[in-house]
């Protein structure tokens, strides 16, 4: 772990894994409310393997120093209420020091995970010097139709989440073109988790290889050309046009 200054003066942890050779550029973790917990880690290890800079900050670390819950409904309930005391004004002023301390290895992007998620699809808009986003399981990011992303934006949810309905979900796919969302079946909350009760392990091998398409084509590649009264990013692609299939009924436009 490190240690990371906020513009406040405060100071917050963070774990960073760096790769074997000269970064391809850099990804911020963003925690679920289960805090930078060992799976957390093992997707920043997993991200520097591939060659960036992976860092994961404590969000929590404001609130309670070094917490790590476990996966289980008393730990989830811990961890929302600490979520809610650090609040997403703080957290997302964290995020931006946090990407401000990797954005020399490269272009940055950001990985979030149910709360972190949410803080993702925040981020897209709130924080600067980024080059995509990409967020699973976000409750709060469906009920958000207002503003085009200003960075290419990918979302993975489940289509069995009995905290996010999936009628929520198609509805803000038909209000946001600008984000590629995709659904994966018979998936729930933390589904791409190992840790966790609701892990599958199909939805998340499948999730993760477009996350990995999505950052090696944003933070390696050039960034995409803007498309007049389109959305920012409704071009983004994150495989070749093809036939759908049973998850990824909410897949990006064909055109």
């Amino acid at each position: 772990m490190i240690e990371l200054t906020a513009s406040d003066g405060a100071s917050f942890s963070a774990y960073r894994a760096e790769p074997a050779e000269t970064p391809k550029g850099a990804v911020v973790v963003l925690q679920d409310v289960f805090g930078v917990t060992p799976e957390i880690r093992k997707v920043a290890d997993a991200f520097a393997a591939k060659g960036y800079v992976a860092i994961a900050p404590s969000l929590f670390d404001r609130v309670r120093p070094g917490v790590i819950l476990g996966h289980d409904e008393a730990g989830k309930a811990e961890g929302a209420a600490i979520s809610a005391q650090v609040g997403q004004e703080q957290a997302i002023s964290d995020i931006q020091t946090t990407v401000d301390a990797v954005k020399d290895a490269g272009k940055v992007a950001i990985v979030g995970y149910c709360w972190g998620g949410d803080l993702a699809y925040t981020a897209a808009n709130k924080v600067s010097s980024i080059a995509c986003v990409i967020g699973y399981d976000g409750r709060e990011t469906v009920t958000d139709y207002r503003e085009k992303r200003k960075v290419p934006t990918l979302l993975h949810f489940g289509d069995s989440d009995p905290e996010l309905p999936l009628e929520a979900i198609t509805q803000f796919r038909a209000s946001r073109p600008d984000v590629s969302a995709f659904t994966y079946p018979e998936a729930a909350q933390g589904f791409g988790c190992e840790e966790r009760g609701n892990f599958r392990a199909d939805a998340a091998e499948k999730a993760l290889e477009r996350t990995q398409f999505w950052i090696s084509q944003y933070v390696e590649g050039q960034q995409p050309i803007l498309l007049k009264n389109a959305g920012a990013y409704a071009q983004a692609k994150t495989e070749k046009k093809k036939k759908k299939k049973a998850d990824d009924d909410l897949g990006p436009p064909t055109d």
